[in-house]
């Protein structure tokens, strides 16, 4: 690898992670010594690059970095594809046309030779099959995501008992036939996921939720890791052992 594509890589490297990235990661990830790693570094500082950090605990760079990133890769290509694939097979409408725009983009936007790696890709994703259809609009529910605004819901769960509830949506889980929606419920004082074909109906409210959708994101992921580290090992007999709190904690089957 040139040094000039080497010092780029490292500046993307530390683009995508918010933690603190060691020389170790990077010399390991671009193929090179850590001391050719803390040369760069420094060489990036030198050129006012704003990174922090040391030898031993890791870097990071500050935000604001206005570098463009260079042209994209055949595999970044191919990834980034390979995901829109994916999506417009198992998205909502609105989504499913927003990722055959990106593959168009994509394919307008980089240099010839790299076109066929997005028109004409070696890796797709399988056909969508079985999708259960949603009981309420998702462009409207990413939309109220956003806006951080709650939802009254009418919800059927698998045993079809209905219940009213109000939620505050903060994700949308895409799995391989279902979507989940992933609320605070104000009914149950605690997290909750709702999968979405089995909502009857839903007001979107003009009321905002006092919270901050990525401040619920940032406290569900903790909730789910002291859940899943909760989990026991297996029993005697091989069994895994009946898990009180399960890491989604669907609404699928519970009121």
């Amino acid at each position: 690898m040139r040094r000039a594509d080497r010092l780029f890589q490292i500046i993307q490297v530390l683009r995508r992670s918010r933690r603190p990235v060691t020389a170790d990661a990077m010399a390991a990830e671009l193929e090179t010594s850590k001391r050719t790693i803390y040369r760069d570094i420094a060489d990036l500082m030198g050129q006012r690059v704003p990174i922090r950090g040391e030898a031993g605990v890791g870097y990071v760079l500050d935000g604001g970095f206005d570098l463009p990133p260079l042209m994209l890769t055949p595999d970044e290509i191919e990834a980034a594809v390979l995901g829109a694939q994916w999506v417009a097979g198992r998205g909502d409408p609105a989504l499913a046309r927003a990722a055959l725009d990106l593959i168009a983009k994509i394919g307008a936007a980089v240099p010839e030779r790299l076109r066929p790696f997005a028109l004409e890709p070696a890796t797709r994703a399988a056909p969508r099959w079985n999708i259960a259809p949603d009981g309420l609009d998702m462009a409207l529910v990413r939309h109220a995501i956003r806006a951080g605004r709650k939802i009254a819901l009418s919800y059927r769960d698998e045993q079809d008992r209905l219940s009213e509830r109000t939620v505050w949506p903060f994700a949308v889980g895409y799995h391989e036939t279902v979507r989940l929606m992933i609320v605070w419920c104000e009914l149950r004082s605690d997290f909750r996921s709702f999968r979405t074909d089995r909502v009857t109906a839903a007001e979107f409210l003009e009321e905002r939720y006092p919270e901050r959708p990525a401040v619920l994101r940032a406290r569900w992921r903790k909730v789910m890791n002291e859940r899943i580290a909760g989990m026991r090992p297996e029993d005697e007999r091989g069994t895994p052992s009946r898990v009180l709190l399960s890491p989604e904690r669907s609404e699928g089957g519970r009121g």
